[in-house]
């Protein structure tokens, strides 16, 4: 017959294998569940194969899938129960009888036994715990589990272990659970930001992984509940190319995703690369195009580290002096292990260099630091070595511009670290820099007086004089300093006093056609109000003020809401390498960064609650 359907022969073996096949079609094929069955007295339960199963609500009976049929299901019943107490039960009965049957504990007699409310819990609260510390989920099994149950057998006995053994904590689970509170998360946001009575900013910024996958992460900023609040809002991989155009399609399917629009956002604040602030086509600039409201700003942090980097030609050469000899010392791990036991020898306060890093907005001031520390270390090390810069180390002028290098960095730092950090608004930035701005000025005249009160490291070396020529070259520091602080920081119209003191403000002073002076005038009569201010962050006053002074809150927040800084996001990858590791390189890190960085906790018992629900059905 074989040899005949090859070669298209007889056609009685054609008729015969044409009956044999779609007899095999028919043995194969799956009878499907319908609703009408209950009429007969049966539900429906789904094997691992998928395939479905009636089961007898009334005999707890369990056919198989062939008796799915409604001939069959009504035979069953009356052969059975047809002259009994159902005899009469109507079909809306039945899908009464039904959902409770489902609710009883009769599946998990058959063998299909649901995971009880405490131990799904359990399940999340761990998966939850995984999440936030950034580690990856076969630990939930591996270690957690492994740890728990053999301290439960210690402690609390057998029955205690056993009862723990049934948390699920496999990698797939934890993945699950981590995926189910990601989208919780991210639900609780978005509505947030839909519900927020003012718009909310967006800082973001990209960044490549370990698997050289370009990462877009967004942070937002928002009001809810009388404060302004900051968290994570996505971060996702940008697959081909970095473009601004690729950025901002990103950003839109989001938005679109989630019901979000341009029209809801007051700021954007990113780094000043041309992919984001390019004139023409940056991201920037393809904002605004559709949105003209939106302020772009360029991170304050990173013009920062822009505009320190002017040094004069003498300080440029001890930098580069400095980094070369740190680098000679640390890329050989012979002479790294020696110089460390060298400064353990001597009672060094500290024993290890610190690599300078063009990227780092600290670098230049730690390693300066250091180095100026282990100065005499140092020059011992490169002297044994025979080093072409351990002559440097003896030199009294170099020794004097590494103490005031080391000195105005560290105060270029703790500006840096001043304007850090999450809450950090336009108002508080522009404090900062225009005090630091003013000291340059008074550093230079007490400079030029022989005073160096403020270079501790400078002043310090009190057995070196400090030359007239060296003296000019700080001064002249200073003030490149100051006008590169002033090129990458121009002097703007300065926020209204009215945003940071209302109640002292001089309403005869402003503009009479400004709406907002109303509102003011009857803040500055309230004795609650001004309660409220003393009691409470400038912030969250405003915030207050919204449901009775709208005009005039929403101006004032217009100071608050804009990111100044994308230190957010620069944290955030900093979480980013801890998760996506070498070994983890194929992860898609969004949820996993979601749980470990939102503020928003995750509803875990909703989320219970669904599982069991999606169990039993």
């Amino acid at each position: 017959m074989l040899h005949c359907l090859a070669n298209q022969g007889c056609g009685e073996c054609s008729v015969r294998s044409s009956q044999h096949v779609n007899v095999m079609v028919v043995l194969r094929k799956r009878r499907k569940w319908s609703d009408e069955y209950v009429q007969y007295g049966f539900t429906c339960i789904t094997e691992r194969d998928g395939s479905e199963r009636p089961i007898g609500m009334i005999c707890n009976a369990k056919l198989s899938n062939s008796s799915l049929a409604p001939a069959k299901l009504k035979e069953h019943f009356l052969k059975l129960h047809g002259d009994g107490e159902y005899k009469n039960t109507t079909l809306a009965e039945f899908k009464v009888k039904r959902a409770r049957f489902d609710e009883r504990p009769t599946l998990p007699a058959l063998g299909f036994v649901p995971v009880s409310k405490p131990i799904l819990t359990a399940s999340y609260e761990v998966a939850y715990l995984i999440a936030k510390q950034g580690k990856p989920h076969t630990i939930g099994e591996t270690l957690v589990k492994s740890a728990a149950l053999k301290m439960a057998n210690l402690i609390l006995g057998t029955a205690a272990e056993g009862k723990l053994s049934q948390i699920p904590l496999s990698n797939d689970t934890v993945s699950d659970r981590i995926e189910d509170m990601s989208k919780d998360i991210l639900a609780q946001v978005v509505a947030d930001l839909i519900s927020s009575p003012a718009k909310f900013s967006l800082q973001l910024d990209e960044s490549t992984d370990v698997a050289n996958l370009s990462q877009l992460t967004v942070f937002v900023r928002y009001v809810k509940d009388d404060m302004i609040k900051e968290d994570f809002l996505f971060c996702k991989p940008l697959t081909t190319t970095t473009k601004a155009a690729d950025v901002k399609k990103l950003v839109d399917d989001f938005f679109r995703d989630n019901n979000l629009s341009w029209d809801m956002v007051s700021a954007v604040c990113t780094d000043g690369t041309p992919v984001m602030l390019g004139r023409n086509s940056g991201f920037g600039a393809l904002v605004k195009a559709d949105a003209p409201h939106i302020i772009v700003t360029h991170c304050i942090l990173h013009r920062h580290a822009l505009a320190t980097k002017t040094l004069p030609p003498k300080m440029a050469e001890v930098l580069k002096t400095v980094v070369e000899c740190v680098n000679y010392v640390r890329n050989s791990a012979l002479r790294h292990r020696i110089f460390s036991e060298l400064c353990k020898e001597m009672g060094s306060e500290f024993e290890v260099l610190l690599y300078h890093s063009n990227v780092r907005w600290l670098s230049r001031g730690q390693v300066l630091n250091r180095v100026f520390a282990m100065r005499v270390e140092l020059a011992l090390l490169l002297q044994e070595h025979q080093h072409c810069h351990a002559d440097c180390f003896k030199d009294p002028e170099f020794i004097l511009i590494l103490a005031y290098m080391a000195d105005i960095f560290a105060a270029l730092n703790h500006l840096n670290q001043q304007m850090q950090g999450g809450g950090v608004n336009i108002i508080e930035a522009e404090e900062h820099l225009k005090a630091f701005q003013k000291k340059l000025t008074l550093w230079k005249r007490r400079t030029e007086n022989n005073n160096f009160a403020n270079f501790p490291l400078l002043d310090n070396c009190v057995n070196i004089s400090v030359s007239t020529e060296l003296k000019q070259t700080i001064a002249t520091h200073l003030d490149e300093l100051a006008k590169s602080l002033d090129r990458y920081f121009p002097t703007r119209e300065s926020y209204p006093a009215w945003v940071r003191q209302p109640f002292t403000f001089a309403v005869e002073t402003a503009d009479v056609n400004d709406e907002y002076l109303d509102e003011i005038i009857e803040i500055q009569q309230s004795q609650v109000q001004q309660q409220l201010f003393r009691t409470t962050t400038l912030s969250t006053f405003w915030c207050r003020q919204m449901d009775k002074y709208s005009i005039i809150a929403k101006k004032a927040l217009d100071f608050f809401i804009p990111f100044v800084t994308t230190y957010l996001c620069e944290q955030s990858f900093s979480t980013m390498l801890d998760i996506k590791t070498k070994k983890r390189n194929r992860l898609f890190c969004e949820n996993d960064m979601r749980v470990a960085l939102a503020k928003v906790k995750p509803h875990i018992s909703e989320q219970v609650s669904q599982r069991q629900q999606q169990k039993s059905h």
